[in-house]
C-alpha cells in the first residue's frame, strides 16, 4: 500500500474572497499602513499557496454540503469577522525558511500495514453479546471502541454498537450514530468483529454479567477471567471502556485490528465529515495554516488548584505542577512559542478548543501576535453549526479534522485529544506535530518575565534546538517510564493509539505493507 494525499490547492474563487477580506481588513480597523505593507501582507498570505501544494490538503471527501461555494463566499463577507492585517514585523521568509516552517523533519518513510495476517480468519459463530458503556470525551470514547473492538474478537463476541457516555462533564447526549458513520464501522470490521446494532429482543430484559474489566489487560485475562462468563450469560457488559487492553506485547493481529478501528472504522458521521471537510478548505484559503489545540477551557481547573467537585485529587500546588511541566500552556505562552519558533504574524492558526477558560480576555496577547486566529464559530455560520452546536463530542470531531488535516499541529497539553491528532498525523504520513516540552519551557517564560532574558534571537535558538527532535519524526512507542511498577508502569507507557509504530506502520516495499490507500 502507498499513502498519498491529494493535493488541491484554494481555488480561485477562495483566494479572490481571501483577498477582499484583507481589503476590507484595513477599513474595518483604519490602520494606517503604507501601500508597500498592505502588499506585503497579501504577498505573505498567498505565498503560501506553493507550500500548501507540495504539504497539504485532505485526503479525499467522502461527504459534501449542498450550498453554492458563491453563496458561502458572499455569506463569509458579510458574518465573519475580517482577519487583522499582519502587524508591521512580519517578515517575509526567503524560501528555504519558509518551507522548513511548514515541512516534517527528514525520516525515513512510513506506511500503514494494518492488513491481517493470512491465519485470521473471519468471525466463527458468537458465544455471546458484549455491551460497551464508553466513557469520557470523544478520544477517550474512541480509544475505549477500539479497545472493545479487540477484546470482542478475543472473547468471540458479538459487539452491540457502544453506548456513549451521557454522564460525564461534558454532559453530551449524542447517540453512537450522531457522531459515528455506524453502517461505515459495521461493514468495515464484518471480517474482523460480528458487529449489531441492537441486543436481540427476547435479550433486553434477560440477566447481564456487569464487570469493570482489569485495566491494561493482556488476551490471557480476557480469555481466563472473562471468557468463562458466557457460561452462565448470555449478554455481557462492560460498564467502562477506557484503557481495559494492554498498550504492548500483543498478538499482531490484535493490534492491527485496533488500529483499523481507531484510525479507519470509527469514520465521523457524514454531516460532520462535510463540514470539517469544508472548515478545511476554508482554512486553506489562506495559505499553510497551524492547528493549536489550546487546552484552556473549563476543566483545566484540575490543574489550577481550585475547589472543584468533578476532580479526584484536590490537593494540588499548581506553581509546583507548573514548574513540573504538568500544566497547559496559556494563550500567552503558546504566542511566544510559535514566535521563537520563527511563525510569522501573518500564519493563520486554527484554534480547536471549546469555551476558553476566562472568555476572550485570556486571548489578547495570542491574538496581537498571531491576528488569523480562526476557529469553527468564525469559519462557519451560525446555521451550518447548529445542528452540532450543543454537543461536545460532535463539535470536538469538528476540531479533529481541521487538526488531522494541517499542516502543523501543535497541542498546548497532552491529553486525549493531542495524543490521538498526534497518532492519527503519524498513520496518515507523519505530518508535522510540535509537542511543546512544557518544563523547559516555563522556565524560560519564567526568565523573560522577570527580566533575565528577552524575547529575540537567543529565546528563540534555545527554544528551537529543544524542538529539534520533537516534530513528529517517525519512532517506537515508548515503553513505561524506568523504576515504575504496578498499575503505573502500564500508566506511564505511550498509548497505543497516539504512536502505532511498530505494529501498524512499516516502510514500504516491506512484507507487511498494504495495497490500499488510507484516508481519514
Amino acid at each position: 500500500m502507498q499513502l498519498r494525499r491529494k493535493v488541491r490547492p484554494a481555488g480561485a474563487a477562495a483566494r479572490r474572497a481571501a483577498l477582499r477580506w484583507w481589503l476590507l481588513s484595513l477599513a474595518a480597523t483604519g490602520a494606517a499602513v503604507t501601500a508597500a505593507a498592505a502588499l506585503l501582507a497579501v504577498a505573505l498570505h498567498f505565498s503560501g499557496s506553493a507550500a500548501a501544494s507540495a504539504s497539504s490538503s485532505s485526503s479525499g471527501a467522502p461527504y459534501r454540503l449542498s450550498q453554492p461555494r458563491e453563496a458561502e463566499e458572499l455569506r463569509w463577507e458579510r458574518e465573519v469577522a475580517p482577519p487583522q492585517l499582519a502587524s508591521p514585523q512580519s517578515r517575509k521568509l526567503d524560501g528555504a525558511a519558509e518551507r522548513s516552517l511548514w515541512l516534517p523533519a527528514p525520516s525515513p518513510r512510513f506506511m500503514p500495514c494494518v492488513a491481517p495476517s493470512p491465519e485470521f480468519k473471519s468471525p466463527v459463530a458468537s458465544r455471546g453479546y458484549l455491551l460497551v458503556h464508553t466513557n469520557g470525551g470523544l478520544n477517550q470514547m474512541r480509544a475505549g471502541i477500539s479497545d472493545m473492538v479487540a477484546v470482542a474478537r478475543i472473547l468471540n463476541a458479538t459487539l452491540i454498537i457502544p453506548e456513549l457516555d451521557k454522564k460525564s462533564f461534558w454532559h453530551d447526549k449524542s447517540n453512537f450514530s450522531d457522531v459515528f458513520d455506524e453502517e461505515h464501522f459495521i461493514n468495515s470490521l464484518a471480517n474482523d468483529v460480528k458487529v449489531e446494532k441492537k441486543l436481540p429482543k427476547e435479550l433486553v430484559k434477560a440477566p447481564k454479567s456487569v464487570r469493570y474489566f482489569k485495566s491494561w489487560s493482556g488476551v490471557d485475562y480476557y480469555q481466563d477471567e472473562i471468557s468463562p462468563l458466557w457460561d452462565h450469560r448470555q449478554v455481557i457488559r462492560a460498564a467502562k471502556s477506557d484503557s481495559r487492553l494492554a498498550n504492548n506485547y500483543l498478538p499482531t493481529d490484535i493490534q492491527k485490528l485496533r488500529c483499523r478501528a481507531f484510525f479507519q472504522a470509527l469514520r465521523f458521521a457524514p454531516p460532520i465529515e462535510a463540514l470539517g471537510r469544508l472548515l478545511v478548505e476554508r482554512m486553506r484559503s489562506f495559505g499553510p495554516y497551524i492547528a493549536l489545540h489550546l487546552r484552556y477551557e473549563k476543566d483545566m481547573l484540575a490543574f489550577s488548584g481550585e475547589n472543584t467537585t468533578y476532580w479526584k485529587v484536590k490537593d494540588i500546588d499548581p506553581l509546583e505542577q507548573r514548574s513540573h511541566g504538568y500544566c497547559p500552556l496559556t494563550p500567552k505562552e503558546v504566542g511566544m512559542f510559535l514566535s521563537a519558533l520563527g511563525y510569522p504574524s501573518s500564519t493563520p492558526v486554527y484554534i480547536a478548543a471549546g469555551e476558553i477558560y476566562g472568555g476572550e480576555s485570556h486571548m489578547v496577547d495570542l491574538q496581537s501576535r498571531f491576528p488569523i486566529l480562526m476557529n469553527k464559530e468564525k469559519l462557519a455560520s451560525a446555521e451550518e453549526l447548529r445542528p452540532f452546536s450543543q454537543y461536545a463530542a460532535q463539535m470536538a470531531a469538528l476540531d479533529y479534522i481541521v487538526s488531522v488535516e494541517s499542516d502543523v499541529f501543535i497541542p498546548s497539553y497532552s491529553g486525549n485529544m493531542a495524543r490521538a491528532v498526534a497518532g492519527h498525523r503519524r498513520f496518515v504520513g507523519h505530518r508535522k506535530t510540535i509537542s511543546p516540552d512544557r518544563k523547559a519551557l516555563v522556565r524560560l517564560f519564567d526568565k523573560v518575565d522577570s527580566g533575565l532574558l528577552r524575547e529575540g534571537k537567543r529565546l528563540s535558538e534555545r527554544i528551537l534546538d529543544i524542538h529539534r527532535k520533537r516534530q513528529g519524526s517517525p519512532r517506537k512507542r515508548k515503553g513505561p517510564v524506568s523504576g515504575t511498577k504496578g498499575k503505573d508502569r502500564f500508566r506511564s507507557e505511550e498509548a497505543f493509539y497516539e504512536n502505532p509504530l511498530p505494529d501498524c506502520l512499516c516502510q514500504p516495499g516491506s512484507p507487511d505493507s498494504d495495497d490500499s490507500l488510507v484516508s481519514i
